[in-house]
């Protein structure tokens, strides 16, 4: 070991420890669902979770993963043109095409391997890519690697901007614009339709990261094409497996036939790293033919969101404006968020507070997230937990206590 390079780790570390913005991870010994057991806080109700359908623990997924695991074993072994595809990939990947309106799809480990996988395949030389302010870190890191193409950034939601960006880069090929769906600290929406038209009007290919908005947004949750009418609007759409869709692991890159050909032959993660296991991919396609077959989930979800935002608001607390599942609250700094959420977790409510560099200095958040099997019971005691730790904190100067 390298003593002086250990020491001065542990000087940052403890540096973030004074400061009051170093992160605890949380023990969870039970499954994840609107209620879970922590070591650390005991029976706690979960409010930071991306489990928006409740499809976690649901017994359908879990089924689904338990044969997938008997049937073809813990893992892949290798990657999917070295030792062979399994077929329950290919079934995923036809079904994630099919329930999002695409030609085909294609499955990575992870949303965060789609991303980092797409852009520096797509993107060499005399391309361009123009990306949202506020997009996912997987997204500016995906974008990084396409090192050949011109890049840019255009203000969060300023279409002006974003034509700008536009005019400044005609005669590259292609140019891509990039938007989350739903922006997961502000749980705010993408303007879709003017993005897709300004694509059409400019010749850019639109893409869409929707790992917030697959199981939350739009009639069937279907996501944010959906929500906005755009099914076979957008040109390319990434997402995971990791949220409403069962919560597991895995993402996908959605899109024609030849675009996804070319990321099997070319995209790095999909060339030299190991295939989704055969058991995530069993229960993330089990997932889909339960929101399919469940729409009411959906309804459930939002009806949720409608009844906690409205408690929040009737205690004092003012979250930011948004149709998503995601309701965040600004408190401030760092410190203030996390010292925050630990008080709410000593009433009994995981929630978690974000802060820098997560979010920009000042702009710290208690970001809430909901579940369509959150009971109006678990609501209300978390309600109550925000109205007491709201006033203890100094957010509220009175805060009602519901009964």
């Amino acid at each position: 070991m390298n003593a002086a390079f250990d020491a001065a780790l542990q000087k940052e570390l403890d540096a973030l420890k004074a400061a009051g913005t170093y992160k605890h991870l949380r023990h969870i010994t039970s499954p994840m669902a609107p209620s879970v057991h922590m070591e650390e806080a005991g029976d706690v109700i979960v409010l930071s979770s991306n489990n928006y359908l409740g499809l976690s623990d649901e017994p359908a997924v879990v089924a689904a993963g338990k044969e997938g695991l008997d049937r073809y074993g813990a893992g892949t072994a290798s990657v999917r043109f070295i030792c062979g595809t399994f077929d329950v990939h290919r079934r995923l990947e036809d079904r994630i095409a099919r329930f999002l309106g695409t030609e085909a799809s294609l499955t990575y480990v992870s949303c965060w391997n789609a991303n980092t996988g797409l852009f520096a395949t797509i993107c060499g030389e005399g391309s361009a890519i123009i990306s949202d302010e506020l997009n996912h870190a997987s997204i500016i890191d995906g974008v990084r690697l396409a090192n050949k193409a011109k890049r840019s950034v255009y203000k969060h939601g300023d279409m002006a901007d974003l034509e700008a960006k536009l005019q400044a880069v005609q005669g590259c090929a292609p140019i891509l614009v990039v938007t989350d769906g739903v922006f997961s600290m502000e749980g705010s929406v993408a303007n879709l339709p003017a993005i897709v038209a300004l694509c059409k009007k400019y010749g850019a290919v639109s893409v869409v990261d929707d790992s917030h908005g697959t199981g939350v947004m739009g009639a069937t949750g279907r996501g944010t094409i959906e929500h906005f009418g755009l099914t076979g609007e957008v040109d390319i759409i990434t997402g995971t497996l990791g949220k409403a869709l069962g919560g597991a692991a895995g993402g996908f890159v959605a899109g024609s036939h030849a675009l996804v050909d070319t990321l099997i032959q070319r995209s790095r993660p999909q060339l030299f790293s190991n295939a989704l296991p055969a058991t995530v991919a069993c229960s993330a396609l089990a997932a889909i033919e339960v929101l399919d077959a469940h729409p009411e989930r959906v309804r459930a979800l939002r009806e949720n969101v409608a009844y906690f935002r409205a408690g929040l608001e009737k205690i004092g607390l003012k979250p930011l404006p948004g149709p998503s599942a995601i309701v965040p609250i600004i408190v401030g700094e760092t410190a203030f968020a996390i010292a925050m959420s630990d008080k709410l977790l000593k009433r009994g409510v995981f929630v978690t507070g974000f802060g820098f560099p997560v979010v920009p200095e000042g702009t710290a958040r208690i970001r809430t997230q909901l579940c369509a099997t959150l009971t109006r019971e678990e609501m209300d005691r978390a309600l109550d937990a925000f109205a007491a730790v709201a006033k203890d904190v100094g957010l509220v100067e009175d805060s009602i206590i519901r009964s």
